[in-house]
């Protein structure tokens, strides 16, 4: 398993009710590397977080992961079944790619 799968796992089992249900899939193509999220719908909402900051900053730990390997890490969070999750609003395009440079400036590095 690749350290940012296995961050990724890490991270979300420490954060759920259920974590015998989180699944990580790694697929890397020429865009790099996209790991895919699934979680148990009851634990939806504790893994996007407040108006998504906790799945913001997963998103941004991966790719200061990624930096430290050479890869471009990207999550994708599968929408459950049953979740109870809220519809929010579409991420505007500016937030959804953020550079390396202004990740590691949110994270004051």
């Amino acid at each position: 398993m690749e350290k940012d799968q296995e961050f990724l796992e890490l991270v979300a089992k420490a954060l759920v009710d259920n974590p015998q249900d989180i699944k990580v899939k790694r697929v890397v193509d020429e865009m790099g590397v996209l790991l895919t999220l699934d979680v148990n719908p009851a634990d939806m909402g504790k893994i996007i977080g407040r108006s998504g900051n906790t799945a913001k900053a997963m998103r941004t730990l991966l790719r200061v992961v990624g930096m430290k390997h050479n890869a471009r890490v990207n999550l994708k969070i599968n929408e459950p079944e049953g979740s109870t999750r809220m519809m929010s609003a579409p991420m505007s395009p500016q937030s959804a790619s953020k550079t390396v440079d202004e990740a590691m400036m949110d994270l004051k590095l």
